[in-house]
């Protein structure tokens, strides 16, 4: 789900999609777009697509990364590492008539045929990215039962619940390049259109009961076009007038693999990632990847506000932390929860907390109240655009400049200019944490420490670490390794990881690459470092 279309011009397109000549009049002009599920379509679809398979693969990819870097996976999954377990054995090779009979047998509505595409995917989830898929099915344990209950009321096939893995990996927060939000990747015209709220302070695209059931009207809506779930999948990722083109393109076909190569680029990946996940969640025991579950229960409940509450007053009244409120609470965008006596809204605490936050309810909500909700009203953002959004708390803060150095990342900044991370994120339009050298952000500080933090620019690593109390310094490079005749050599370039230059050599997997050149820290690659690859043929 992308971009809004422009419903005037969708109109206009439309005409020329489902009134064909010839052979195709008859098999496309059932697929008729009714004008609300037209408008959820987009023009510009092909646009912000990947250039190449190795991008294509890499933004499902980082999808899983994303997810893996959410405050509960951190502190409740116990993990600091995301990267491929070298220690476990899995199996590997595994002939593509087991994996036909394997996807033969689970009982599934949508149709799992098996290609070279969808191994490529299958190989991610269980070779490739078996950290992230362990947590995820510690996840699901938690989400699927949900989604199922919802599509189950919408007479969906529960198997659609696996989008969830290739749109967000199960995290809510999830963002895409193109804008699109949260569990089921809403696009903002969509999420209108599908009655969600969306507005300064709230964003049910992040929540999952309500994105849930937004996803099920809107696939139940594209099934009643479409009769087919492959083209339902697809048109679900580029939109129907796309899916429509593509039929068109292809003289008239409408089976998903006869339009394959008609479809935009991240679409023909799109099915197959589907099948790989759907096989993968099934069948993880065969390639011995365990759900990872919490190191501690996660039971929540909600409780209704009815009056205006930021997260920071129950972070400073209960003994919890400000990022676990936010990681309970997505849908809230600013840590501001609108509510009213008329319109209450629910906010979603541990367990153990809900009596504490009962007994003190009117105590947290009276707490610096005139300075988060001055004269009892909503503060308005002084400025918003398309690309560009400053929130109401840099009012009486001063603006520096960062220009970005190789090693950083988004979170070390944020913690050396000590603002939240949301925050410089939102500041800077950064999408997935991609920065690059020489990108220059702007950050907000108190007017006091304006001097203070623009010396920042000129320090070292070491030096800005020290300045907020870390001793960690970035890992020594590890030493050249030395020529040997006998062996392929790999120069890293910027940009690349371990996946991606093992993409470059067939036949060759990053966990033979990092056994190769002893390396077991993947953040430890740097530009210019020779990799040795594999033994020449």
């Amino acid at each position: 789900m992308r971009r809004l279309f422009n419903v005037l011009l969708v109109v206009s397109l439309l005409m020329l999609v489902i009134t064909p000549t010839g052979r195709a009049d008859e098999k496309t002009k059932k697929f008729q777009i009714p004008a609300a599920v037209a408008s959820l379509d987009t023009l510009d679809c092909d646009t912000i697509f990947p250039e190449s398979e190795e991008e294509m693969n890499a933004l499902f990819s980082e999808t899983l990364d994303s997810m893996a870097h959410s405050w509960y996976v951190t502190n409740f999954f116990l993990t600091d590492s995301i990267e491929v377990d070298l220690a476990g054995p899995h199996p590997s090779a595994i002939p593509d008539s087991v994996l036909i009979a394997r996807l033969q047998n689970i009982p599934s509505e949508v149709s799992l045929p098996f290609n070279n595409v969808v191994r490529n995917y299958i190989e991610m989830y269980t070779a490739r990215k078996r950290s992230q898929v362990e947590i995820m099915l510690g996840l699901s344990e938690f989400y699927f039962p949900v989604f199922e209950e919802i599509f189950d009321r919408y007479d969906l096939p529960l198997e659609l619940k696996y989008l969830s893995i290739i749109e967000s990996a199960l995290n809510p927060r999830a963002t895409s390049r193109a804008g699109a939000i949260g569990l089921w990747q809403i696009m903002y015209g969509t999420a209108k259109l599908l009655k969600l709220e969306v507005s300064t302070f709230v964003d049910e695209r992040r929540d999952m009961l309500r994105s849930t059931d937004a996803a099920a009207r809107y696939l139940k809506e594209l099934y009643g076009i479409y009769q087919d779930w492959h083209l339902v999948i697809a048109a679900y990722n580029c939109g129907p007038g796309n899916v429509n083109k593509a039929i068109k393109r292809a003289g008239g076909k409408t089976d998903y693999w006869k339009i394959y190569n008609a479809l935009p680029r991240e679409t023909r990946n799109y099915v197959p990632a589907f099948i790989a996940a759907t096989y993968v969640m099934n069948y993880f025991n065969e390639h011995q990847l365990t759900p990872r579950l919490p190191s501690h229960s996660i039971v929540t409940d909600t409780i209704q506000v009815n009056q205006y509450l930021n997260l920071k007053q129950v972070a400073a009244n209960l003994e919890i932390e400000l990022e676990e409120l936010r990681d309970l609470n997505p849908v809230y965008r600013r840590d501001v929860i609108p509510a009213k006596p008329d319109k209450k809204y629910p906010l979603r605490l541990p367990q153990q907390f809900i009596a504490s936050y009962l007994e003190r309810e009117d105590t947290i909500a009276a707490h610096e109240r005139e300075k988060f909700f001055p004269s009892n009203t909503l503060a308005i953002p002084e400025s918003q655009t398309a690309s560009h959004f400053e929130p109401v708390d840099i009012k009486g803060k001063a603006k520096v400049q960062y220009t970005v150095k190789t090693g950083d990342n988004p979170g070390f900044i944020a913690g050396w200019f000590n603002v939240r991370l949301a925050d410089l994120r939102y500041w800077n339009n950064i999408n997935r944490n991609l920065i690059r050298a020489g990108q220059k952000l702007v950050i907000y500080v108190p007017e006091e420490k304006k001097e203070h933090y623009a010396k920042v620019n000129e320090m070292s690593f070491e030096a800005k670490q020290a300045m907020i109390g870390k001793t960690a310094t970035p890992a020594a490079p590890p030493a050249p390794v030395a020529d040997d005749a006998n062996f392929v050599y790999y120069t890293v370039k910027n940009g690349d990881n371990l996946w991606t230059i093992a993409q470059k050599f067939p036949g060759t997997s990053n966990t033979e690459i990092m056994k190769l050149n002893n390396i077991t820290d993947v953040r430890s690659l740097y530009p210019g470092q020779k990799l040795k690859i594999k033994p020449k043929a």
